[in-house]
């Protein structure tokens, strides 16, 4: 066999592929071990210490003045979120209109509830029969303080226009996210401005939108304690009440704490949802 038969031989005979070896990482266990040491020492200290008055904790959780509290914060969570939404979506496409005036109202809005307080915003609404005596044109007008003489409705104003602002902002980055090119071509395809919206801008711009959106509801439903201040029943003017009376406030604190954390949670499985049926194809970008 010549030299050449020979190297023409050995290379062509199969290799073994290279043995793979994970990598150790003693850190990640350490840290690992430590984590969970501190969690249960944590839950620990927590099932065992009577200042937390778990007794009370369980006598009030399902109450029905807790529960009616929940009620009302729920319910004004959505609807608030329903007008923050709509007004916020037409905000977003008004300052993108081409024309000054309708795009400078838009940025004037935002600016406006971006920049006040929302407690400010809140009393502000609640005590407006002071400055708009009646709300409506001519004939077809009623008096401020019937309107606006129910918390529930001053704080679902209040909180419906101050959201808006943030929502027309969060509206408007996610079309502007879609490439111009996608509208141009449903034009080309003979759409209208309106189906070309529905049909291709809006679906895209959904996944930038929704993440944002669902931290805003999230940020709402938490915020809704403020309208303790102008005395709206939510569940922490409710707790607030209670313990105020009864004097177990840490209990009360933790009952409120706990309802909190189950509509956050509802909530942001829901989002997680919606982000994955909008977000399809893009998962792992």
């Amino acid at each position: 066999m010549t030299q050449t038969e020979s190297l023409t031989t050995h290379s062509a005979a199969p290799t073994a592929p290279p043995k793979v070896v994970s990598r150790r990482h003693p850190g990640r266990w350490v840290a690992v071990v430590l984590i969970l040491g501190l969690a249960l020492a944590i839950i620990r200290w927590a099932v065992t210490n009577d200042g937390f008055g778990w007794g009370d904790f369980r006598e009030y959780l399902f109450d029905p003045l807790i529960l009616d509290g929940l009620e009302n914060t729920i319910v004004l969570t959505l609807l608030a979120e329903a007008i923050s939404l709509v007004l916020g979506a037409l905000l977003a496409v008004m300052r993108m209109n081409e024309n000054k005036v309708i795009s400078g109202f838009s940025f004037a809005y935002a600016w406006f509830f971006r920049g006040v307080p929302l407690t400010v915003l809140l009393i502000f609404v609640f005590f407006s029969a002071a400055v708009l005596p009646r709300v409506g044109w001519g004939s077809v007008s009623m008096d401020t303080n019937d309107l606006l003489s129910s918390p529930f409705l001053a704080a679902l104003i209040a909180f419906g226009l101050n959201d808006a602002a943030y929502t027309s902002e969060i509206v408007r980055a996610g079309l502007m996210s879609v490439p111009a090119g996608q509208t141009e071509a449903a034009y080309a395809l003979g759409m209208s401005p309106a189906k070309a919206m529905r049909r291709i801008v809006l679906p895209q711009a959904l996944r930038i939108i929704i993440p944002p959106v669902g931290n805003a509801f999230i940020s709402m439903l938490k915020l809704t304690s403020i309208a303790t201040v102008i005395g709206f029943g939510e569940l922490m003017n409710t707790v607030r009440s209670v313990y105020s009376s009864e004097f177990n406030t840490i209990p009360l604190l933790l009952v409120a704490t706990f309802w909190y954390l189950v509509l956050t949670t509802v909530l942001s499985i829901g989002q997680h949802y919606i982000e994955r049926h909008y977000g399809k194809g893009f998962q792992g970008r």
